[in-house]
């Protein structure tokens, strides 16, 4: 069965940086969407950004527009968020997911069958 790994989480000060690894296994059909979510204490889960099956972006946090970068190694099966100039409204627990066999992907957390774990990110 599918499996997500997340890994890179810590504590840093407000400007500072940080990557989020998610390996992915279990499955051979490597153009599924993936997306990363997440979550502060008290706060629904939203979706930060995700990547298509044809490797194409889209971001749907625009407070993460042009400090944020979701990239994907199609080789290792893994998802990359590289996040720049953190701020302390970005602490929350940070979410793989992913869409087996489907290359679109969606907004709503109920569209995705396969989660991490999660990771927990503080700035402060």
């Amino acid at each position: 069965h599918v499996q997500l790994v997340e890994s890179g989480g810590g504590s840093v000060q407000p400007g500072g940086s940080l990557r989020l690894s998610c390996a992915a296994s279990g499955y051979t059909y490597n153009r599924n969407c993936m997306a990363w979510f997440r979550q502060a204490p008290g706060k629904k889960r939203e979706n930060g950004s995700w990547v298509l099956g044809d490797g194409s972006t889209y971001y749907e946090l625009y407070s993460v527009l042009g400090r944020f970068l979701i990239t994907k190694d199609y080789a290792k099966k893994t998802l990359i968020l590289q996040m720049n100039n953190l701020k302390p409204e970005d602490t929350a627990t940070y979410y793989c997911a992913a869409r087996p066999g489907y290359e679109s992907c969606y907004r709503r957390d109920s569209d995705y069958p396969v989660w991490g774990q999660g990771t927990q990110v503080t700035v402060s």
